[in-house]
């Protein structure tokens, strides 16, 4: 098995987990209905796009590199987030998962600007729900950086997704799955002195800081096996008093009325882009 079979094997293998059914399946269920046509925005292997021609009658699938998905009502299109080459409004539903977390803050901000743009009705997003980025990170063994899990630079919260969309409103909100996974100051110190050892280092994003893919880590010493120990007791100790936090946050917005002025006499007309 080469390197790209591994990789959609592993693929295969997450998609069909529990969790993961349980977070696509929320997603799906906040489609409103009908909708003729969705863009599908960081595609990847085509598994949600697939799913989406179950609610939607065409599907336009959008990744960094062009996605490879055979279906007879998916479009498959190469492209950026942050530059789309949409008309205004061409889609009625816009469907971003599981991306706003990997772009750096002015990255962000334009691809918000855009998946506002190309939405005529409805823009429906997913992110991790206030993620300790500290936990699982990672160092660069060729620039010796700090790397945040899977390449995540973004935090996100109800009001920072909805500070992130001003043209729409909110719909739906939806918090899924269940989890304790949370690190502190001194444990996330520890873990870096001994080389976060326990970091994705699997991941395919490369490093953030110098773009080099990232090594696992050589072994470690007694101080630092002793630090590792001493971080993961401190964890465990921590996630038996505080309560469970959500995975994931899913938002359903849809475009806001727009008010328009007219001539001298300011005349308002509206229009309200109707959500199902």
């Amino acid at each position: 098995m080469d390197i790209g079979q591994h990789q959609a094997a592993d693929l295969t293998t997450y998609r069909n987990s529990a969790q993961e059914q349980n977070r696509i399946g929320d997603l799906l269920g906040l489609i409103p209905e009908p909708v003729h046509s969705a863009l599908d925005i960081g595609a990847r292997d085509g598994y949600i796009s697939r799913a989406l021609t179950t609610r939607c009658e065409l599907v336009t699938a959008l990744d960094l590199e062009k996605p490879k998905i055979v279906h007879d009502r998916v479009r498959c299109v190469q492209g950026n987030a942050a530059q789309l080459a949409f008309q205004n409004g061409e889609f009625d539903l816009v469907l971003c998962a599981e991306v706003l977390e990997h772009l750096p803050e002015p990255v962000l901000n334009a691809a918000a600007r855009e998946l506002q743009r190309v939405t005529s009705r409805c823009l429906l997003v997913g992110v991790p729900f206030e993620q300790d980025t500290r936990l699982d990170r990672t160092t660069c063994y060729t620039c010796g950086q700090l790397n945040p899990p899977w390449s995540h630079v973004g935090v996100f919260d109800a009001n920072r997704l909805r500070r992130l969309f001003p043209e729409m409103e909110v719909v739906a909100t939806s918090l899924v799955g269940s989890h304790k996974q949370r690190t502190n100051k001194l444990s996330a110190l520890l873990m870096t002195k001994a080389g976060n050892p326990y970091g994705t280092y699997s991941q395919e994003e490369p490093c953030i800081q110098c773009g080099a893919k990232l090594k696992p880590p050589p072994a470690r010493n007694l101080p630092q096996k002793v630090a590792t120990k001493i971080a993961v007791k401190l964890n465990q100790l921590q996630a038996k008093m505080q309560a469970p936090r959500p995975i994931w946050i899913h938002m359903l917005f849809r475009k806001k009325v727009a008010t328009h002025y007219v001539g001298q006499s300011a005349e308002l007309s509206t229009s309200t882009i109707e959500a199902a």
